[in-house]
């Protein structure tokens, strides 16, 4: 046996020497670190202490407010005078009563609970004083709400009138807004924190730094006995090293201070110089990586060739109102896309933007598209993270995402296969009318900048990205068998997987991506493409069928029994849901939908606003509007309440189950429970001349309807007392697009028929298929 003896290393003092002095600087760099953090979340908790004092005082004192003039209204509706007047039906007096002697009381009114009269007088009647008597209705109490009148914020309060404890009016009163908002005016707001009063997503008064608006919910308290809120926050600060606290922190900062200061020491008690080598440094690795010429940025090399342009005319006829679209081989090729690429990355140049996020659907065409459209911009200068195949609105989402802020979306939408378009967005502003004619202007023009080097090109995959950031805020309460139909476009594979995700049980149907369409277009607009989901839908016995069209920014459902839930009605749910939270909240819908729906707006305390068609208008309106909330009848849903405010008919859809996952009745019941009457689809009749714009605007000048509300918001919308009727231009093919709603099939059959005579007066041998 061999005795093997192993002997313990021996340090010398020269070995050791030269590591203390970096330690001890380590520890000393790391103990006022430490020491920095845990001042700095003393300061910002007591910060927050100061700040959630002064609110807790705001709420109170606003309050007392509502609790005293509450009492001054219902003092009044109880009082003799008031009484008699509700007996004897004299609204006229009552409304007078309401504010006499009542300081600082305007625009009182008692008006009977149809509130029919405001209704007629819209918009005249103000939106928020109808929403407001409409929310004391439905609640069936006292209500406080904040309105604009002439240009500012009021406080407005509203009640149930009764009589003997039956329902004759609703009561309506303005005060000034220093009612409620002393407490907030008065706060002792330190400049770098902030605090506002809020009703739903509109802040009313802000006080200190506006720049942290978007993270006072998490330090709100809302005012009981009203829909408002006192929000508030401090600037963010991160949170201790290691997750500690102040106190460890400054604990760790003490120890670690005391072990620098013994390194020193021991250095100091070692003494001597550490020899230099004479061949000079050595390199460490990083060092020889830095040093190496080889290129590490992951980039495409700019030497990669560009796509080849082909000389074919560029047609302006494919620019059209809110986005680029065209026939590929007739009007679209790769030499078309470069070109609409560079326009792009100039216009993006002129406004000093960089980045741009680029994706495309599953046409057959897409690829050769987006080679030339990239080729355009990095041409102009542009860096484009290309995110590969994948639905509009998750291209829309990665420009959030990656905080590029711009991107494109090759997509033909829900057009036949041998289409292709642009959806285009450029620092978060959609593209639409005389912002897409001017990319075409630039071309011709030749106003398109080159750079003198080219953009680069990275790929990225953000699928799943996507689908966590639906499902960290989505999840339903109960599972959901759903079937989704996606016409073999291109959501077939990510719009399954985000429904999943929030523990919905999926059947896909049509899912496999393909650029033919094999088996029906895929426009849920069109009843008879959702014949096969519906069939699939009542033999699996599954709660709902979601349907989504070629990119997946539109929506379709059906219910276990068939019917097509037509988007003016899933609005309605959508809009319900939104105000619970966001009372007084503007709702954009547009011009195809059906009358019921303002109704159902104000009557959950909304703020109804009727508009264009189109997704880029509606987006834009809601930007200027601030609206929480937007939807057409084509299908197209846009959030702004928990999303980003762009159309996306997968996130839709994960709504739509939260929505139908809460309620106690089967989804089936609580869609079908909607309002509802008798409407068309929408009717698409092919354009005279191919022409639907010129042939629009003569119907809109030469039609009369006797007795009738004509709006020309967009086309020719006429609304009846038990119906309406409407003639518009597409945007996308040249076909004419109508719809009739009505009360009752007799008032259909008569409006329809009023229609078609006026429509024959212009065009006898337009073949109408009503």
């Amino acid at each position: 046996m061999v005795d093997v003896k192993f002997e313990k290393p021996q340090v010398s003092a020269a070995q050791l020497k030269p590591v203390l002095l970096p330690a001890a600087l380590l520890c000393g760099v790391l103990a006022l670190w430490m020491g920095w953090a845990g001042v700095q979340q003393h300061l910002d908790a007591s910060r927050r202490s100061d700040l959630m004092r002064e609110r807790d005082a705001a709420v109170t004192s606003a309050h007392e407010a509502l609790g005293v003039e509450h009492k001054q209204l219902r003092d009044r509706l109880e009082g003799a005078p008031m009484q008699a007047a509700l007996k004897a039906g004299d609204f006229k007096t009552a409304s007078a009563e309401l504010t006499r002697g009542w300081s600082g009381a305007s625009a009182g009114v008692v008006l009977p609970p149809d509130l029919s009269l405001d209704y007629e007088n819209l918009p005249q009647s103000g939106y928020g004083r109808l929403g407001a008597m409409e929310a004391a209705i439905v609640a069936d109490k006292p209500m406080a709400a904040i309105v604009r009148e002439a240009g500012k914020s009021v406080l407005a309060l509203a009640a149930p009138a009764r009589v003997e404890e039956r329902l004759v009016g609703v009561a309506y009163v303005q005060l000034p807004l220093q009612r409620i908002s002393d407490g907030i005016e008065k706060a002792d707001v330190a400049g770098s924190s902030y605090m506002a009063l809020r009703q739903g997503g509109f802040n009313v008064v802000e006080r200190g730094d506006t720049a942290l608006n978007n993270g006072a919910e998490a330090m709100a308290a809302q005012i009981p006995g009203s829909d408002l809120r006192v929000a508030a926050a401090v600037p963010d600060i991160a949170g201790g090293p290691f997750g500690l606290g102040a106190l460890p922190c400054f604990i760790a900062a003490v120890l670690l201070g005391v072990l620098a200061f013994v390194l020193v020491r021991l250095r100091q008690r070692f003494g001597g110089v550490e020899p230099v080598s004479e061949e000079g440094p050595v390199q460490t690795l990083a060092e020889t990586m830095l040093a190496s010429p080889l290129d590490m940025n992951g980039h495409v090399s700019e030497n990669t060739p560009s796509a080849a342009p082909r000389a074919v005319a560029i047609d302006g006829g494919i620019f059209r109102a809110y986005d680029i679209r065209g026939v590929v081989g007739q009007t679209l090729d790769p030499g078309v896309a470069q070109m609409i690429g560079h326009a792009i990355g100039s216009a993006m140049h002129d406004q000093g933007l960089t980045e741009i996020v680029v994706g495309r659907d599953g046409r057959l065409s897409g690829p050769a598209m987006i080679e030339g459209l990239i080729a355009g911009l990095r041409k102009a200068g542009r860096n484009v993270i290309d995110i590969g195949m994948a639905p509009t609105p998750v291209i829309y989402f990665g420009a959030y995402h990656l905080r590029a802020g711009s991107c494109v979306s090759v997509t033909g939408s829900h057009n036949p296969p041998d289409y292709n378009g642009f959806k285009i967005v450029i620092g978060g502003e959609t593209l639409s009318g005389a912002t897409i004619t001017d990319l075409y202007q630039r071309i011709v023009a030749g106003r398109l900048h080159t750079a003198a080097e080219p953009g680069t090109l990275t790929p990225r995959d953000i699928s799943e990205d996507y689908v966590q950031r639906i499902a960290s805020d989505i999840q339903i309460d109960r599972p959901l068998k759903v079937v989704v139909d996606a016409g073999n476009g291109v959501a077939g594979d990510i719009g399954p997987r985000v429904l999943a995700a929030i523990g919905a049980e999926v059947t896909p149907l049509f899912c496999e991506i393909d650029g033919e369409f094999p088996n029906h277009h895929p426009d849920p607009s069109e009843p008879h493409n959702l014949v096969d989901l519906i069939k699939m839908v009542a033999r699996l016995d599954a709660d709902l069928g979601i349907a989504f069209d070629g990119d997946g920014d539109r929506l379709g459902v059906v219910t276990r029994d068939g019917q097509n839930i037509f988007p003016d009605r899933l609005l309605m749910l959508f809009a319900a849901d939104v105000l619970e939270r966001n009372p007084g909240a503007m709702i954009i819908y547009d011009v195809k939908c059906t009358g019921r729906l303002p109704g159902h707006i104000l009557r959950h305390g909304g703020s109804p606003l009727m508009w264009k068609t189109g997704h880029s208008l509606i987006k834009a309106k809601m930007r200027e509007t601030d609206a929480e909330l937007a939807g057409e009848m084509s299908g197209h849903f846009f959030f702004k309440e928990r999303w980003y405010g762009f159309d996306d008919g997968i996130y839709a859809a994960a709504r739509l189950l939260e929505i139908l996952a809460a309620q106690p009745q089967t989804p089936t019941e609580t869609l079908n429970a909607l309002p509802n009457g008798i409407s068309t689809a929408e009717i698409k009749v092919d354009a005279p001349d191919g022409d639907p714009h010129s042939f629009v605007e003569r119907f809109r000048e030469q039609a009369s309807f006797e007795g009738a509300r004509l709006s020309t918001i967009d086309g020719l919308r006429v609304d009846f007392p038990d119906g309406w009727g409407l003639v518009r231009a597409s945007n996308t093919t040249p076909v004419l697009v109508m719809r009739f709603d009505a009360d009752t099939h007799e008032a259909m059959e008569r409006i329809q028929a009023a229609f078609r005579v006026q429509l024959h007066a212009i065009k006898p041998d337009l073949a109408l298929p009503f």
